[in-house]
């Protein structure tokens, strides 16, 4: 099920990003116990794009107000999404943070990869928010237990956070640990080294989006103008206008083939004809960007 979500979500991705340009591929093999620290301007899609370009699952600590609805839950599991809540949530979902530490400690022993955004907050910026406790608890608890995760640092940028057609920068560096996390000068230290190194590695592209108004483009304007609107409606003042519409781009855009489809075979369209025509649409429409 996992396998074939991620296929699912790197063609949508293919779809929804007109680029995404990633450093140091190599590390994308990486294998055993990995934690990986990324900056988050972006909401749930950082998330999703970092993970899938990994060649293995990764789990996402993401925060824990998305996990209130049970639909929400369902789809933010089949994700690998772990809840982890914040001051601002109520004090009383804090205490549910020391499973969210041990479960992500539990996966590392596991060899698994787990991904983390260390800034605890998201903001659609590139400029670096101080850093939260998280990251340094989930290490140490992992070293108290002789666990030695690789680490990666991943900086992520955008050239805009509104819309389809985006380009997107990933740079992965490896970060060597001198020495386990113990104390809290050991903690203070790590925040400080690992907010130098990402700060190295955000690298925004150029704004500079195009608009190909081919027939593909005024066949897709109104259903993306409709969910366009539906987002806006949804996200208003908040930072999570391009992860909703990512969404629901994803699991409306089958239906919007489908009545495509329809109005081809009401019409009379062979149906060889009908399934290459389906078939070309989304390869042509992702050289046209609204």
């Amino acid at each position: 099920m996992i396998f074939i979500l991620k296929i699912f979500i790197r063609a949508a991705l293919w779809l929804f990003c007109s680029d995404i340009n990633i450093n140091n591929k190599h590390l994308l093999k990486t294998k055993g116990p990995l934690l990986i620290i990324a900056n988050h301007p972006n909401s749930f899609l950082d998330a999703i794009i970092i993970g899938v370009q990994y060649k293995r699952r990764v789990h996402f600590l993401a925060r824990g107000d998305a996990f209130t609805k049970k639909h929400h839950r369902f789809l933010l599991g089949l994700l690998n999404m772990i809840p982890v809540h914040r001051q601002r949530e109520g004090k009383q979902y804090l205490h549910l943070n020391d499973f969210t530490f041990q479960e992500a400690v539990r996966l590392l022993n596991k060899g698994e990869a787990v991904l983390i955004f260390i800034e605890g907050i998201c903001l659609n910026t590139h400029e670096l928010q101080p850093f939260k406790k998280g990251t340094t608890r989930i290490l140490e608890e992992a070293h108290k237990k002789g666990i030695n995760p690789i680490i990666h640092i991943a900086g992520i940028a955008y050239n805009h956070f509104r819309g389809i057609g985006k380009k997107v920068n990933i740079s992965i560096v490896d970060l060597m640990l001198t020495r386990p996390i113990i104390s809290p000068k050991d903690r203070v230290e790590f925040n400080k080294n690992a907010f130098a190194i990402l700060n190295k590695n955000i690298f925004p592209p150029l704004p500079t989006p195009v608009i190909k108004k081919t027939p593909f483009y005024y066949l897709h304007l109104p259903y993306y103008r409709l969910i366009q609107k539906v987002t806006h409606n949804k996200t208003n003042k908040t930072v999570f206008y391009d992860s909703v519409l990512f969404s629901l781009l994803l699991f409306t855009y089958p239906l919007f083939i489908m009545v495509l489809y329809l109005a081809l075979y009401f019409i009379g369209i062979p149906q060889s004809i009908i399934f290459g025509t389906l078939l070309c649409i989304p390869i042509l429409s992702k050289y046209t960007t609204i």
